[in-house]
């Protein structure tokens, strides 16, 4: 047997399981933190920042991973969705377009700081084009679920949540950049 065998890492290490669970309990965490505005079906929420800083400290594969398994957790019905509601009722609902987005957010957003993570204006840019995709799933999925035409989704379930989310997204992202630094260093990352 030669040496290099046995001494290779396996695919996902101790380290990288117990990072996606912690970073699954963030989100699971912040996500449900939500508060109900009168001109919208769709809450301010916590989810994006939950999402923005998790991806910006763990990267794409640990962070995706992480919001799988959070929406795994609140279609078994724990209550870790906006509200502190669970279950597929949650996810088949008006906002379950925007849930089924966190995908695809954590993996564009995630790809651009793995990929350019030292270049902040690249990071913001693909954490904005993110953000627009899970607001297109969002968007689309609650016109259908409401009857409305997709500009009367859009402003019911975008626009008032825009500057929110862009406050949202500097602040995890320069709070998940910092921490992500640490990690590296301490060989936790």
């Amino acid at each position: 047997m030669n040496k290099a065998s046995t001494t290779s890492k396996p695919g996902f290490q101790v380290k990288q399981l117990a990072l996606t669970g912690l970073m699954s309990a963030v989100i699971c965490i912040l996500a449900p933190i939500s508060f109900q505005i009168p001109v919208s079906p769709v809450p301010i929420s916590l989810g994006f920042l939950g999402i923005y800083f998790v991806v910006s400290v763990a990267g794409m594969k640990i962070g995706t991973i992480s919001v799988v398994i959070y929406i795994l957790l609140g279609l078994a019905g724990l209550p870790v969705f906006t509200g502190f509601t669970g279950g597929p009722g949650k996810l088949f609902g008006p906002t379950g377009g925007y849930i089924v987005g966190y995908l695809f957010m954590a993996l564009i957003c995630g790809y651009f700081i793995d990929r350019w993570g030292n270049r902040i204006l690249l990071t913001f840019a693909g954490m904005l084009i993110g953000t627009c995709v899970c607001y297109l799933f969002g968007t689309v999925w609650l016109a259908f679920q409401s009857s409305y035409t997709f500009p009367e989704a859009l402003a019911a379930g975008v626009l008032p949540y825009i500057p929110f989310d862009l406050v949202k997204l500097v602040l995890a992202a320069t709070l998940g950049r910092e921490l992500r630094t640490r990690l590296k260093k301490a060989d936790l990352l």
